[in-house]
């Protein structure tokens, strides 16, 4: 994950509210087994937040969530995870609320680095088989990659053999009853990549190639189903919806008139574009003769880009802001076309072998417009919406529980179970520097 440094600003969505409906009805599994309940999934299923993994991330993730749950309609009370010892996150510290300074000294309050001790990585294999197997990273096509762990520091905690893969560590632990999240990564990592992409085949850097994404999807469903265990496939939310694309917006770059002024001097070639008030801010663009361009409409700066150097150094204006931060048109198009293609492939998957699916592409869009829970509500809004963690893609408590919820709702509209909602908000959002240490 790379490193955030953005104070809390005003840039973010604002949405309206609606309310979700819950079951009053007995708990029952209606013929569900859930005595052996097994996660698959990357770093949304391991509870990571604020980028990093840390414990309380881990103990609040949304399989343990489901699981607490599934305890209620006659469920195994045990749910195995390869816990993490402390708070601090591995193998980077975590962000939490604070404040800093910036270059010219000015000092507000925005995600800073953990302050503790950094948490030690220690092979848990020996405490396998684990019920919850998300691993922050991975993508479904690595799912069968022998020597994964080599590759990946969060598998290699998990893996007794290093030169296994994470199918075959699954299969140690045969489910009654399966959630399968996976492919987010395979197309976040060109997308946090500003759509970069690499030369390297198969780099993370570049959304997966279909045949393989399908050809192990396939695969790992198989194996999860062969012993006759029933489930639910999540499907690939929209990243570009979510904060870490969405916070800065593409017309952030605030002028008066003499700025706006220099500007056009500068820049006579784009006729006048720059007005006092809000103006789409100049991007490096290597398919034009110019080399840059003034963003355009539905164009996405990153959140990672250097909030110094726009403020005070000119990025954005004098000088266009570089492409690894941005993500135009064609790329944002690439992505989207790449999630309809996987997301089409996973309903396919669930109705073949009669799973619940889960559209969590859709239930997120709707998360836009606002929820209202408990007189609680919750939003994408980047630290005060409540529902995302400070790294601006994965959830926070509560907004893991949101999305169990979600899940909940769909495995028993499938199975004609009641498995009873969660209660969202006895579970944290955003801590501020007050109760954050």
């Amino acid at each position: 994950m790379k490193k955030i440094f953005l104070v809390l600003s005003g840039f973010a969505l604002l949405f309206a509210s609606c309310k979700p409906t819950f079951k009053a009805d007995a708990p029952s599994a209606n013929g569900l087994n859930f005595s052996n309940y097994v996660a698959i999934g990357n770093s949304l299923t391991a509870g990571y937040a604020d980028g990093s993994l840390y414990r309380s991330g881990q103990m609040n993730s949304y399989p343990s969530m489901l699981h607490q749950q599934f305890v209620l309609v006659g469920g195994s009370l045990e749910f195995k995870q390869p816990l993490l010892p402390g708070e601090s996150g591995w193998p980077g510290r975590k962000y939490v609320m604070g404040f800093s300074t910036d270059v010219m000294g000015v000092t507000s309050m925005g995600p800073v680095l953990y302050s503790g001790t950094l948490d030690t990585g220690a092979n848990v294999a020996s405490l396998a088989p684990f019920n919850n197997y998300g691993v922050p990273g991975i993508r479904a096509i690595d799912y069968t990659t022998n020597g994964y762990a080599i590759m990946n520091p969060y598998a290699g905690r998990i893996l007794s053999n290093p030169f296994s893969n994470m199918l075959a560590e699954v299969k140690k632990n045969p489910a009654t009853f399966f959630t399968m999240w996976l492919g987010s990564n395979d197309v976040l990592g060109y997308a946090t990549s500003g759509g970069e992409g690499s030369p390297t085949i198969g780099s993370p850097n570049n959304i997966s190639d279909v045949t393989t994404f399908k050809t192990v999807y396939d695969t790992v469903v198989k194996t999860m189903v062969a012993n006759g265990a029933k489930g639910a496939l999540m499907n690939i939310p929209d990243v570009t919806s979510i904060p870490y694309f969405t916070t800065i917006p593409a017309n952030g770059l605030t002028l008066n008139d003499s700025l706006a002024n220099l500007l056009n001097m500068a820049y006579p070639g784009f006729n006048n574009n720059f007005v006092a008030g809000a103006n789409y801010f100049v991007i490096q663009d290597p398919t034009v003769v110019a080399g840059f361009r003034q963003a355009l409409p539905g164009e996405l700066i990153l959140l990672t880009v250097p909030q110094d150097s726009i403020r005070y150094f000119g990025w954005g204006s004098a000088t266009p802001i570089p492409k690894k931060y941005v993500l135009d048109l064609t790329e944002i198009q690439n992505i989207k076309t790449a999630t309809t293609t996987f997301n089409d492939y996973l309903q396919q998957q669930a109705i073949a072998h009669n799973l619940a699916y889960v559209d969590m592409n859709s239930f997120m869009k709707t998360l836009a417009k606002g929820m209202v829970f408990n007189g609680v509500t919750y939003s994408p809004t980047f630290v005060t919406g409540g529902a995302f963690s400070l790294d601006g893609v994965h959830l926070t408590p509560r907004g893991y529980a949101i999305a169990a919820n979600e899940m909940i709702r769909v495995i028993n509209a499938h199975y004609k179970s009641t498995v009873p909602m969660i209660d969202v908000n006895k579970f944290n959002g955003i801590l501020f520097p007050s109760t954050t240490h």
